[in-house]
């Protein structure tokens, strides 16, 4: 009986520790993504303007 607890918790503690690496990875690409993108529209604004002039 205590082995299936002590199984059961660490499940539990490896689900867990699952879960809190794919919200990291999740949070590192986000930081990318946004990156990117501001990089593309300033990109984007400097190529604009020196179309215009």
């Amino acid at each position: 009986m205590l082995v299936r607890i002590i199984g059961a918790i660490v499940v539990m503690w490896i689900a867990f520790m699952l879960i809190g690496w794919i919200f990291s990875i999740f949070k590192v690409l986000l930081i990318v993504a946004a990156v990117g993108t501001l990089g593309a529209i300033a990109y984007g604004a400097i190529k604009r303007n020196q179309i215009r002039s």
